[in-house]
């Protein structure tokens, strides 16, 4: 791919990053919050881009002096350096170039937001219950080591462990673009508590991570919903206290329901049952747009079916594969307590490579 094909790409970016930049700061944008908001995220995106484009110009500008050098200067000394020079700036060029390539690859605009993560055990009984549990414990282990606030909207128990549901909101730096290849259904392989003779079972819980809405995104009518408070309960359904501090919020034109009972207050209870149910009104449109995409493009791994089997984790054997990539590791107790940032980057990694062949940039 020629040099001048990619600085044409970049300086468009280059002028798009100044149109922004400009945009911002009048006060018909900064009296629309919504729009303003919508450019200063889409200014804080380009950064990075206009931040190598101004690397690749100065490493083009410096090789052009060097080959000057080397055509122009007759002293020797001055010219094994200008040669010396040239060759170190010019293996750079290739790693450069590959960067910027990704790096002007259009982005999922929902990548930079905050993700609901809901876990749900399979219809194996207790043993789907508990590894549910599992799932959400790696997954707390990960957000906590990434420095990723976590907060739990609901969560129904299992008898003997673990959770038969359980949904929480992770907020920090581009969450949902890390966790969405999360998304599908985990499989564990391992010998249940309850198994008297050693036998293997198998058993799955699914996994869906959606980008949480913000206020600006999803427009909610109060006369659209119907807001219901009742006792929460613990295991087994029994009162866990005798106000009426749980909410219940129905979404009447789409018949969506989202409840809430985690916080013992309930304005906040309601607050967070608002959260949800807008951020699930904004994913029924966003599902259709990533069925659409996952269509056309049957490699990418972030979209498509969430009833897929994604991952399994087997026990006897330590073993944790990925399916989509085909990528094996053999440390399941570390994978367990959070280490999942292998899989994630060759996840990624992987979309991308197919993004670039789709995207015209790749040679």
């Amino acid at each position: 791919m020629s040099e001048n094909f990619i600085m044409d790409k970049l300086e468009g970016v280059q002028k798009r990053f100044e149109e922004v930049g400009e945009l911002i700061t009048q006060p018909d944008i900064l009296s629309d919050m919504k729009r303003y908001v919508k450019l200063n995220k889409e200014y804080k995106e380009l950064l990075p881009i206009v931040d190598a484009y101004k690397e690749y110009k100065i490493l083009l500008s410096n090789i052009n002096d060097a080959r000057n050098i080397l055509s122009t200067e007759k002293d020797d000394d001055m010219r094994e350096m200008a040669k010396s020079e040239l060759d170190e700036l010019q293996s750079k060029v290739e790693p450069l170039e590959e960067k910027v390539k990704f790096l002007l690859l259009p982005t999922d605009p929902e990548d930079t937001k905050n993700a609901v993560v809901e876990i749900r055990a399979g219809s194996d009984g207790d043993e789907a219950s508990i590894f549910a549990g599992d799932l959400y414990r790696m997954y707390s282990k990960y957000c906590e080591n990434r420095g990723w606030k976590t907060e739990t909207t609901s969560a129904t128990e299992g008898t003997v462990g673990g959770y038969k549901e359980i949904i929480f909101t992770v907020n920090g730096d581009g969450v949902y673009g890390i966790l969405k290849y999360e998304s599908g259904v985990h499989r564990v392989q391992r010998v249940p508590q309850t198994e008297t003779q050693g036998r293997v079972h198998t058993s799955a819980a699914s996994v869906a991570v959606l980008p949480e809405a913000d206020e600006f995104d999803v427009e909610l009518r109060q006369e659209d919903i119907r807001k219901d408070t009742y006792c929460s309960s613990g295991p087994g359904g029994q009162s866990v206290n005798t106000t009426y501090s749980a909410i219940r919020l129905t979404h009447i034109p789409s018949g969506l329901v989202v409840t809430c009972q985690d916080e013992k207050s309930q304005l906040k209870n309601l607050d967070k049952a608002m959260k949800e149910l807008r951020t699930r009104l904004y994913n029924l449109e966003y599902q259709k747009r990533m069925d659409t995409l996952a269509a056309k493009r049957k490699t990418m791994v972030s979209t498509g079916d969430r009833s897929a089997k994604i991952r399994t984790y087997n026990y006897p054997q330590a073993r944790v594969t990925d399916h989509r990539i085909n990528f094996t590791v053999y440390n399941l107790p570390t994978i367990l307590d959070g280490a999942i940032q292998e899989f994630i980057d060759k996840l990624q990694m992987e979309e991308n490579i197919q993004r670039l062949k789709d995207s015209g940039l790749k040679d």
